[in-house]
């Protein structure tokens, strides 16, 4: 207990004062130094499809659009970094300039409903300043109120006049259940307003020498606008003097203000949209080496203090948990082996002998190889136990900080390597447990083994695919990336699943301290409550509920758009999962062998495997918080990558409680006198 206690210590220091290494090399800007705004794809929580951001009528460039270099990681993760036309030079505090104009409509028919579906659906943009993502100010009157993920919206929606609200609750289901849909019909009740005007807040930290400046913040206060130039002018949207002539809605002296706003910029066929910004510097104490830290505590919104109230329930679940598999488990196991190990001394006690019931009895046949499906057997384990030790790894190298919220999909390729070298892992422990099976088609096991799990994902993914290619999304990968993805599977991953199982297949196979009986022993009847489809059912609630409040920020950052950076506390609950997983199953296989029930192989994998299920079904009930639109591909989405993630836990927690179920059986028969 102390040692857990230590444990505990240990990794609560690393969940709350690791420090991330940044990855990159701080930029020093010189005063007047041109400062780049990029731009991201847009992103809605709502469809899941992230877009490209000059698919809108948005102002581009002058010297043309240029991507800029992106990982494999960036392109999985639908990222498009581009740059922009908006003009920042450090220090150069600037106000009401013009970027550009353009008539909605005069190009494509289909610009102004593209551009209104967007707004509907609530896409958001993405800007990066130093490869700094944009805040968002909730109130330019309180520019300290800030949210620090998801970007900013590129739009809003308003009742149009005269629209009576709903009369009952029944109308405002009906409105309500039209809010998000792509149907030509959407929104008749409502206007569309688009952002067109920005004030570009940016903080800035100098260096110690006075000679330079880093960039340690960066938000954006998104307005809309009518704007209108000062005398009737008329702009063609090309000539030079449009940019120098002043606007009658905001003045070059300061910035724009939402309460001298007296239009808003509404969306519709012929109108004529001028884009504005202000952009205004600020020292700020921040150092750069921590310019992070607000984007991944969102300013302490969320304190830690919630995160330990999670660990601490799961560590309670785990000590009574414990408590009870130490209770009652182990002097059970005390008292049997004692008993079976007593030598019968007169003839009373040999015919009790043969009347005796316990575990003892399936001593000839608990080691008999599973019936059912052998082969799938080692494939699912041998895969689970390579997605544990990739998790593992993948979590504990987030956790000391290696890797940087600052390289986006730095993430996806750490566990994308961690996965392709623990391959060996997968075709080991695949093929000696095959062995154990005497099973005699071992290459056809091995190669299974390698393209299961990966290729049941890779099916998934190149189905996602092409659907998103044909909404034009930046979440369908290059076809380039594809290839690299199946080479990366082919001639990394099955090679080394190839050597693992070599390795697996030249060890000596398991010795177990019992013979198996040439006839199968019959399993008797037993109570509705303690068949082994309850048992499977009810193991997998204790993990789950133990990791429950952990596994909410999880999602929330997998499907909101949300920083989720504190890999300490997944390490914790991680480790959690496992003790829990162990004892649950050992727990539960102990009862199964007091009921004569020798087929232990299965029943401790699908017991705890079963957590995955209850993933599963959690992810039906979290699917509201989405809000998701009424599109397919967005259900496609969401529900197929929660799946293939449910599965893979299982597959975890199925393997990590067959291992300790395999140590424990081979335990306790190994300290029995046996005839």
């Amino acid at each position: 207990m102390r040692k857990l206690f230590a444990l505990i210590t240990l990794l609560g220091s690393i969940c709350t004062d690791a420090k991330f290494l940044p990855g990159v090399q701080p930029r020093v800007f010189g005063k007047n130094e041109k400062v780049d705004l990029k731009v991201n794809s847009m992103t809605s929580v709502h469809t899941q499809l992230p877009k490209d951001y000059y698919r809108l009528p948005f102002c581009k460039p002058a010297e043309g659009i240029q991507m800029a270099s992106e990982n494999l990681g960036e392109f999985l993760t639908g990222n498009k970094i581009e740059n922009s036309p908006y003009d920042l030079h450090m220090l150069q505090s600037r106000y009401c300039q013009i970027v550009c104009q353009v008539k909605l409509g005069a190009e494509d028919p289909m610009e102004v409903r593209r551009l209104k579906a967007h707004i509907k659906l609530e896409y958001h943009n993405n800007w990066l300043v130093d490869n700094l993502p944009s805040a968002r100010i909730m109130d330019e009157s309180q520019p300290e109120k800030r949210h620090f993920a998801g970007g900013f919206p590129i739009g809003f929606t308003m009742d149009k006049a005269g629209v009576a609200p709903p009369k009952n609750n029944r109308e405002k289901r009906q409105r309500d259940n039209k809010k998000f849909t792509a149907d030509k019909r959407f929104f008749p009740l409502e206007d569309c307003f688009l952002y067109n005007h920005v004030h570009i807040h940016i903080e800035y930290h100098p260096e110690a020498d006075g000679e330079g400046f880093r960039v340690v913040g960066f938000a954006v206060a998104p307005l809309s606008v009518k704007h209108s130039f000062a005398g009737g002018f008329k702009w063609d949207g090309q000539s030079a003097e449009g940019f120098k002539h002043p606007l009658s809605t905001c003045t070059p002296q300061e910035p724009l203000q939402s309460e001298s706003i007296s239009q808003f910029q509404i969306v519709e066929e012929g109108e004529t949209v001028i884009y504005t910004y202000d952009v205004s510097f600020h020292e700020s104490e921040v150092e750069w080496s921590t310019r992070w830290d607000v984007y991944l505590t969102e300013d302490s919104m969320i304190p830690a203090k919630v995160h330990w109230y999670s660990i601490n329930n799961s560590i309670m679940v785990l000590l009574l948990l414990s408590t009870l598999v130490g209770g009652i488990l182990v002097r059970s196991l005390k008292r049997d082996i004692a008993g079976y190990n007593a030598v019968p001394l007169t003839d009373e006690e040999r015919e009790e002998e043969t009347d005796e019931k316990g575990w003892k009895l399936v001593h000839a046949d608990v080691f008999r190889p599973p019936k059912a499906y052998p082969m799938m057997f080692c494939i699912l384990n041998g895969s689970g136990l390579q997605l544990a030790v990739t998790s593992l790894f993948a979590i504990l190298v987030a956790a000391v900080g290696f890797i940087s919220p600052a390289k986006r999909g730095s993430l996806i390729n750490g566990m994308l390597v961690f996965y392709m070298l623990c391959g060996i892992f997968a075709g080991y422990w695949s093929a000696r447990l095959y062995k154990c099976f005497k099973g005699r088609q071992w290459q056809l096991c091995t190669l299974l083994t390698s393209i299961f799990f990966p290729g049941l994902c890779f099916s998934f993914f190149l189905v996602f695919n092409i659907i998103q290619s044909f909404f034009k999304s930046t979440g369908a990968v290059p076809f380039l990336d594809v290839i690299i993805l199946a080479a990366m599977w082919c001639c990394v991953t099955v090679p080394l699943v190839f050597l693992g199982a070599y390795f697996g297949y030249k060890h000596e196979p398991f010795q177990f301290p019992t013979k198996i009986a040439t006839i199968e022993r019959v399993i008797p009847p037993v109570q509705w409550y303690q068949s082994a489809k309850v048992c499977i059912l009810s193991a997998g609630l204790i993990p789950f509920s133990a990791a429950f409040v952990e596994l909410f920020f999880i999602m929330t950052s997998l499907w909101m758009d949300q920083y989720y950076y504190l890999f300490g506390f997944t390490l914790l609950v991680f480790f959690i999962i496992v003790l829990t997983t162990c004892e649950i199953t050992i727990l539960l296989t102990y009862y199964q062998l007091c009921a004569e029930n020798h087929r232990w192989w299965w029943f401790s994998f699908l017991a705890s495997a079963s957590c995955g299920l209850y993933l599963f079904l959690y992810s039906f009930f979290w699917f509201g918080q989405l809000q998701a639109s009424k599109m397919v591909i967005t259900y496609m989405l969401y529900f197929g990558y929660m799946f293939l993630i449910s599965f893979g836990l299982a597959m975890i927690t199925g393997t990590v409680g067959f291992l300790s179920t395999f140590w424990f059986v081979k335990k306790i028969f190994g300290t029995i006198k046996v005839d």
